[in-house]
């Protein structure tokens, strides 16, 4: 059964100080661009604020900051479509994404209640022979595309108040697309997966959905 991130949900972390944020787990790398600026824009339009990683400052230990994120967040998306091995010797599979939804999953386990996760792939059944002791949870299937991402996003969402259109989402993605030239220019990086770019990005965004949402 697919998990739904639902109201009740939402009155829970709520209880426990969680804030209006999303987790989001997700690999960084050049091919998985246009996947960063859909969640973002997704994510926004729903009206929450969009966390990574890419926020942990330097000299603070990650995995503590990565807890941290986790815990201060009300719900988490985990993208475990980066299986294949990368191209740079000795090559090797992603790890950091499903090391991450175990530490969400063992938070929620013990005791962290409050706080809903859900697992996103580009291919349907490949999670069962990767993943297999997620059996149970189905994961949502964007297809690898930013159209799937928003779709998956509708579906898993679909408890919230706040609930933006296909069309408001694809609004908010090209306007980031249209920006990111001038973005990445203001903090002299070459590409989105930097902490002043995803920052500066998420605020846009959020405004963005703001007012079509007003």
């Amino acid at each position: 059964m697919a998990r739904r991130l639902t109201k009740q949900v939402r009155d829970a972390a709520k209880a426990r100080g969680r804030d209006e944020s999303v987790f989001l787990n997700i690999p960084y790398d050049a091919d998985f661009e246009n996947l960063l600026l859909a969640y973002i824009a997704g994510i926004s339009a729903f009206g929450f604020a969009p966390r990574a990683t890419l926020e942990i400052p330097f000299g603070q230990r990650r995995l503590d900051r990565i807890l941290s994120l986790i815990h201060q967040s009300r719900y988490s998306v985990h993208d475990l479509s980066r299986v294949q091995l990368d191209r740079t010797a000795p090559r090797t599979p992603r790890f950091n994404m499903p090391f991450e939804l175990g530490l969400t999953v063992a938070l929620e386990r013990s005791g962290g209640g409050g706080h809903s996760w859900i697992v996103c792939e580009a291919v349907p059944h490949r999670i069962k022979k990767s993943l297999s002791d997620l059996d149970g949870s189905d994961a949502y299937i964007h297809g690898g595309t930013v159209a799937g991402v928003f779709r998956e996003l509708g579906n898993a969402f679909v408890g919230n108040s706040r609930q933006p259109t296909v069309t408001e989402m694809w609004q908010i993605y090209r306007l980031l697309r249209a920006q990111l030239p001038r973005v990445l220019e203001k903090a002299d990086a070459k590409d989105v997966f930097n902490a002043r770019v995803f920052k500066e990005l998420c605020v846009r965004a959020s405004t963005a959905a703001d007012e079509l949402a007003g």
